[in-house]
């Protein structure tokens, strides 16, 4: 796998949306034949994946929204986006 850090910029797979599941009454990642439930901040992070930002702008932006240090955004973030990358709910732009 590449190497993901602060100048990553990914966008989420082909045939990968996110959606609101009316039945479980919370936001799933809908990808071909699976439905991965998500937590809020999971949810913030996908919301702000658009395939131009990278991730260290990401970490920026949820800092000041959530009023926390960037660098410990960004460390949650890349295991994160890493964890969705294997899963291929996400791919790497470039």
């Amino acid at each position: 796998m590449p190497e993901i850090d602060g100048g990553t910029v990914v966008h989420l797979a082909r045939g990968v949306r996110l959606r609101e599941d009316m039945v479980r009454n919370q936001t799933v990642l809908l990808a071909p034949e699976r439905a991965i439930a998500l937590d809020e901040i999971a949810v913030a992070i996908i919301k702000e994946i658009d395939g131009h930002r990278n991730l260290d702008r990401i970490a920026d932006d949820l800092s000041r929204r959530f009023e926390a240090p960037k660098e410990q955004i960004l460390q949650d973030i890349i295991p994160f986006i890493r964890e969705f990358i294997n899963r291929r709910t996400m791919e790497i732009v470039g």
